[in-house]
């Protein structure tokens, strides 16, 4: 399986909820921001200064979304017919002008997904072919710039694709506003899967702070 569509992963319903939560907990952290309100764990509440997509709001492993990654394994490994150990969420609130570079990701999002949560309406790319990028000597990533194929999510529905082996990205956003989560697993036949399991955080809900460092 190089990537599929689940169609309604969760229902309208849950995925307004989850908007909704999410973009009150942006606001929250916003407010906290403004006042200087400063505590050792503001990045709990989300951050703005992801280098792949910077001045953006985003948080790792929202613990809503950690529950949601739960939810969904069932049905995850059910279409890819895999056994996953759940890694970790990321979530972001996207922004007129964003844009996500074509990149591949690292060993923990090795079954990646997006999920769109609501908002205005942005595709994602994908080179189906793994072949087509490639690291460079220097450490820079090349690739053939092809068109790659562009997928279309309504909220609920998820894009399941393996992260570590596809380029993926999304051109600048034209809209407002959009937000998406991304859930990560691994196969639980990958050599190294079972110890980076909750990418290597002793359980779901915690900050990368507690990811160990060997």
């Amino acid at each position: 399986m190089k990537y599929t569509i689940i169609k309604k992963a969760i229902d309208k319903d849950l995925a307004l909820f989850l908007l909704n939560y999410f973009l009150m907990k942006k606001q929250v952290l916003d407010t906290c921001l403004q006042h200087r309100y400063i505590s050792p764990f503001e990045k709990m509440l989300g951050i703005y200064n992801d280098p792949q997509v910077p001045n953006t709001y985003s948080c790792y492993a929202d613990i809503a979304m950690e529950t949601l990654i739960l939810k969904c394994q069932p049905i995850m490994e059910k279409t890819t017919k895999l056994k996953l150990y759940p890694a970790y969420t990321y979530a972001r609130v996207y922004k007129k002008g964003d844009e996500l570079k074509r990149h591949k990701d690292r060993f923990s999002c090795e079954i990646s997904t997006t999920m769109n949560l609501g908002g205005d309406a942005w595709p994602i790319y994908l080179e189906p072919d793994h072949t087509k990028g490639f690291l460079k000597s220097d450490g820079g990533y090349h690739s053939e710039y092809t068109k790659g194929i562009k997928i279309d999510l309504k909220p609920g529905d998820m894009l399941v694709y393996r992260g570590c082996d596809l380029e993926h990205w999304r051109n600048k956003f034209k809209g407002n506003e959009c937000v998406q989560v991304f859930l990560h697993y691994n196969n639980k036949k990958t050599k190294g899967a079972k110890q980076n399991m909750f990418d290597t955080r002793p359980h779901l809900g915690l900050p990368d702070w507690f990811k160990r460092n060997d």
